[in-house]
């Protein structure tokens, strides 16, 4: 199964996958307001041959089918009272 990766105008690090080229047909148009302009970033096979940065393939192939789509989110900051606490122990 191939998939085409868009990277969002508007959010940095949020990714939408599609199952084709320019087909938003199946992604809800609140999520494509929200994203904004869709940017071309890549065309995947989606056959575990190349790891995805921050998503699970399987995952998404299944999220593909299902859905018609998979929304890719950055991953949470990490918290700054943690890092704090964390080295203060350490000390």
């Amino acid at each position: 199964m191939l998939c085409v990766i868009y990277r969002s105008a508007k959010r940095d690090q949020t990714y939408l996958y599609v199952e084709k080229k320019d087909d938003f047909s199946r992604v809800p148009e609140e999520l494509l307001k929200s994203f904004g302009e869709p940017k071309l970033a890549m065309i995947l096979r989606l056959d575990g041959s190349k790891k995805l940065a921050n998503a699970d393939w399987q995952n998404v192939k299944q999220a593909l089918i299902d859905q018609g789509y998979y929304l890719q989110l950055p991953p949470p900051p990490e918290s700054l009272l943690k890092m704090h606490l964390d080295t203060a122990i350490k000390k």
